[in-house]
């Protein structure tokens, strides 16, 4: 089976839960260090699967990589190669798509519910058991849909928290959280979250690491179900 591609942009931004999982699957997986340096693969065709993370720039910035990676995400989806994106990844694939991204009227950051919409498509992805779910957001832009694209996920401060198109899922919110990267984030971002204080969505960070004993379990398992969704569209070639 072709590995599945990870692309990091930020040292504290990597796989987290998907690694284990990816793992847990036997899914062969090689990262591409883009912050580190590491260049944007000339094809996707050896791959079976790409997957974006997170970072704390815009798709809008004037950064050398991002031309050529949304280049390979096009690319991707001519292949019928399925793409998954997190945060950063998922504005990154709207703009591949044809969507747009900017300001969102506020910065979300920590835990927040999102709804997952009535449909059939957006049933399949989360279940038809799972109206809506606690989720970790650390952003303060957000993307349109790209034509013919499903949305599934909104919150009461970003209405687009996820959409899919064919095998592809781009999501605004963040399913791949683990303890440490929730606390490396807070370290890092301290001065944002100050700066974002007076913003509804913004999280403090003793509140944030309250909870997390008890939302990382059941955000796991929801990530678990859409990654096994997200699998099933791969090429096992």
């Amino acid at each position: 089976m072709k590995p599945v591609v990870i692309f990091r942009h930020a040292p504290s931004e990597g796989a987290g839960y998907l690694a284990s999982f990816l793992d847990e699957q036997g899914i062969p997986w090689q990262m591409v260090r883009i912050d580190a340096g590491e260049a944007v693969p000339e094809s996707v065709a050896g791959f079976s699967g790409l997957v974006l993370m997170g970072g704390p720039m815009s798709v809008n910035d004037d950064l050398p990589w991002i031309p050529p990676l949304l280049a390979r995400l096009r690319q991707a989806v001519a292949l019928d190669i399925p793409l998954l994106g997190h945060c950063l990844g998922g504005q990154l694939m709207a703009r591949a798509l044809g969507g747009t991204v900017g300001a969102n009227p506020v910065k979300e950051i920590g835990w927040g519910e999102v709804t997952v919409r009535d449909s059939a498509l957006a049933r399949d992805w989360f279940g038809a058991d799972c109206p809506s779910f606690a989720a970790f957001h650390w952003h303060g832009e957000t993307f349109t849909l790209p034509e013919g694209a499903q949305w599934l996920l909104s919150s009461p401060f970003c209405p687009h928290q996820a959409f899919a198109l064919g095998k592809h899922l781009a999501l605004q919110c963040h399913v791949e959280m683990t303890e440490p990267m929730i606390r490396d984030w807070y370290a890092l971002g301290a001065d944002e979250v100050a700066a974002s204080a007076s913003s509804p969505a913004v999280q403090p960070a003793a509140e944030a690491y309250a909870e997390m004993a008890e939302k990382l379990p059941a955000l796991h398992a929801l990530a678990r179900r859409l990654y096994t969704r997200w699998l099933a569209g791969l090429s096992r070639n």
